[in-house]
């Protein structure tokens, strides 16, 4: 039986969310204020601000080219992986369909994460905004492909084989015996119960944002830093692999 983990504790008050989102330059009309606060209410220990991010960077995408989604992923890699720190959102009710635990990579941390790459064999996780693309099997079973929409931050997520995928080593039984549930290679990897429903709700161009405090990727990034048509690596439709 699929695992549903949205239950959680209240955190920031809903008098702070709609002064804390300020849409970026040229933002979809679908993301307004109203989102955030109805997300924030279904997902009331996501911080907040992450969420903001979330959001910006989704509506920086549209504005840009990028399909408008039916599903927003948001992971908060500045949280341990003890913690439940994925969270899939459907945009249209503004209703939480998931949260679940997340892996990093083995050389981000131990039970945090605090080193991120977009370099092939760095088996460091990436951060940013990325586009699920399509669902395949492979070695790990049912999984999900990623296209980073980041030029020098996630961009190479693809050539690098960072997808989604199920691991027996994500699941509360490593928590128990380890404190920290186990590390991948980069990859964004949940528990094994959960990949068909995660799968499911992100493949065919639906958005993901990997957070971390980054000072530098917080400051340059193109997506939480928005101006429409000034993003390269998009076009309208979707990414430009030309």
């Amino acid at each position: 039986m699929l695992k549903n983990r949205i239950a959680g504790r209240f955190g920031f008050g809903l008098v702070l969310v709609t002064a804390l989102f300020l849409p970026t330059q040229g933002s979809a009309t679908s993301f307004d204020h109203s989102l955030l606060t109805r997300l924030s209410s279904a997902a009331p220990n996501l911080n907040v601000e992450v969420l903001q991010r979330a959001l910006n960077a989704s509506s920086c995408a549209v504005s840009n080219g990028v399909d408008m989604p039916d599903r927003l992923a948001v992971i908060d890699f500045s949280l341990p992986s003890s913690e439940e720190r994925l969270w899939i959102f459907d945009l249209t009710s503004g209703k939480l369909v998931l949260r679940d635990l997340v892996a990093h990579g083995k050389n981000s941390g131990n039970l945090k994460s605090t080193a991120f790459s977009n370099i092939e064999g760095s088996h460091q996780s990436s951060i940013g905004l990325f586009q699920a693309s399509e669902s395949y099997r492979g070695k790990h079973g049912y999984s999900l492909r990623l296209d980073g929409l980041e030029p020098g931050i996630n961009d190479l997520a693809r050539q690098r084989a960072i997808v989604i995928h199920g691991a027996d080593y994500v699941n509360d039984n490593w928590i128990r015996d380890y404190g920290r549930i186990g590390r991948s290679h980069g990859c964004p990897a949940v528990d094994q119960q959960v990949i068909q429903q995660v799968v499911d709700n992100l493949k065919g161009g639906q958005l993901v944002f990997k957070y971390y405090p980054d000072q530098k990727w917080l400051q340059s990034s193109g997506y939480l830093n928005c101006e429409a048509g000034q993003i390269a690596g998009v076009a309208k439709g979707g990414l430009d692999n030309s």
